[in-house]
């Protein structure tokens, strides 16, 4: 899995294999001719063609890539989504869907020759039935507005990424986020009940039910986690739980990242599923402190955020068990949180670990991967070696409970070659993670930025399942194209494809 890459025709350094080396800019009399449809077919207020309007639209989270779009349409309903995608079909041009642009994979990123649809108007939350414990939004509304809307019912939405107060629940769809209580209450998949979206056609589907089940295949699983490359998201159904009537928190300090580790698979070992399981290595807990004042100790090589919620019966019983397990662990000190101030507070730190970054690095890259819970701090020594090969810092946090890795490598754009190195730093540990049992991808998506490592991943055969796939919902290919699946020839460039007497197997997908 690490042995040397040897692309085609001498190969292309990592960093040079960008996603506009993939995209078609658009010519002059297209775009004439396209931007001329848009203003026939949509009202003005809805449609952004300058420059000056088009460049807060020319990347998300991920801001190493840009490329400036055609143009972009805000539709305010369902209609007008319809009119901007039945155009765009027309004139073949791809339609990217956006929607709070915080993601962290380029999932986002404008096609140079196609049309950017922001779903930012599309915030209203539709409905909020209290007995079904389901509310109905639009795919604009943020994360956390579902929670506060529906906290006045006793209940809210589990899923709680980083970037709750920003994130969209249509991004949330897309990329299926999870959060920091994924571990006890499941990612995006797992609390969305019901999709309806457009397709590339402007056909209106709905997959998925407010009921305990629905007739046909699974198309909902299909579609969440599926990054906009099958259907625009209009609506979704999400299920609330209640409220926990109490929750606390133990503070883990460890003296060896590996004992931290182990510790969580002690606790999972034991039967316990905690509602939140996270860790922080020493650079990190250090770099967050300084910004929250969390009350971490700054002594520690790692330390463990382990929470459980329920009734105070429950959570009592529970704390005593985790107690005892990360005592046994080698946990060289506990605190349990005795307030809820307190216990937010110990969140504060892991809630603002990549802010905290920014204020400790000019950049940094944050890399999303999934390894087994039991080579946590194997996986740390291995970063540590490529701190020293690439000549570049890395603070550590992760989704421990299920193995979710978010390593934030530190750089400097300003300085030639750096951020290319960051990419090589990162590709090589999303390799380790598969070589580990892993996955490149957790939460974030893989977009335009794991897209290589996708080669090492997944076999020719298993990446023509995919296309077939999209090429079924979308035949022309115009919705986020270029995105999550590698190209054959994309492969090859990378030093991760086969190539038999010159030729790519399965050229039909190099063209796709």
């Amino acid at each position: 899995m690490n042995a040397p890459r040897e692309p085609m025709g001498g190969g292309l350094p990592l960093g040079s294999l960008r996603f506009a080396d993939y995209t078609e800019p658009m010519s002059d009399s297209k775009r004439t001719a396209f931007c001329a449809a848009l203003g026939r077919g949509l009202p003005s207020e809805i449609l952004i063609l300058d420059d000056e309007g088009l460049r807060p639209y020319e990347c998300d989270g991920l801001t190493g890539y840009r490329q400036m779009p055609v143009a972009v349409a805000l539709p305010r309903n369902e209609s007008e989504a319809q009119a901007v995608l039945e155009i765009c079909r027309s004139h073949e041009v791809p339609v990217v869907a956006r929607g709070a642009g915080t993601g962290l994979s380029g999932g986002a990123t404008p096609h140079r020759g196609g049309l950017v649809l922001s779903l930012a108007r599309f915030n209203r939350i539709v409905s909020i039935d209290p007995l079904a414990r389901i509310a109905r939004v639009q795919p604009g509304v943020r994360n956390l507005a579902i929670s506060e809307a529906a906290a006045v019912h006793g209940l809210y939405y589990a899923p709680d990424p980083s970037s709750q107060i920003a994130c969209s629940i249509g991004g949330n769809v897309a990329e299926n986020s999870g959060g920091v209580h994924c571990l006890k209450y499941g990612l995006t998949v797992h609390n969305v009940l019901r999709i309806r979206g457009l397709t590339i056609d402007g056909e209106v589907i709905e997959v998925g039910s407010e009921a305990l089940d629905s007739q046909g295949l699974d198309l909902l699983g299909l579609l969440i986690g599926s990054e906009g490359m099958l259907a625009i998201t209009t609506e979704v159904s999400v299920r609330l739980i209640p409220k926990p009537q109490q929750a606390r928190v133990i503070l883990a300090s460890f003296d060896d990242v590996e004992k931290a580790g182990q510790a969580v698979a002690d606790l999972l070992a034991a039967g316990i599923i905690p509602a939140g399981l996270e860790m922080m290595d020493g650079p990190m807990t250090a770099a967050v402190e300084e910004f929250v004042h969390a009350g971490y100790d700054l002594n520690a090589q790692a330390i463990l955020l382990c929470e459980s919620d329920g009734t105070p019966t429950e959570v009592a019983e529970e704390i005593a068990h985790m107690r005892e397990v990360l005592s046994k662990s080698g946990a060289t000190s506990l605190r349990i949180s005795d307030s809820e101030a307190e216990r937010l507070r110990f969140w504060s730190g892991r809630k603002n670990a990549f802010p905290a970054s920014g204020r400790v690095s000019p950049d940094y890259y944050c890399i999303d991967g999934t390894i087994p819970r039991k080579r946590l701090g194997e996986m740390l020594r291995r970063i540590a070696g490529l701190e020293k090969k690439y000549g570049l810092r890395c603070l550590n946090v992760f989704h421990a409970g299920d193995g979710n890795l978010h390593p934030l490598i530190l750089f400097d754009a300003s300085r030639p070659g750096e951020f290319e190195r960051t990419e090589e730093f990162g590709a090589e540990i999303l390799e380790i993670c598969v070589e580990m049992g892993g996955t490149v991808t957790g939460e974030h998506g893989v977009g335009i930025e794991k897209i290589n490592t996708m080669c090492v991943q997944f076999s020719p055969q298993e990446r023509m399942s995919f296309f077939a796939i999209k090429r079924a919902f979308d035949p022309e290919g115009l919705l986020n194209p270029g995105k999550a699946i590698p190209t054959l020839s994309r492969c090859a460039e990378y030093g991760r494809e086969h190539v038999h007497r010159g030729a790519l197997r399965f050229p039909e997908l190099s063209r796709f």
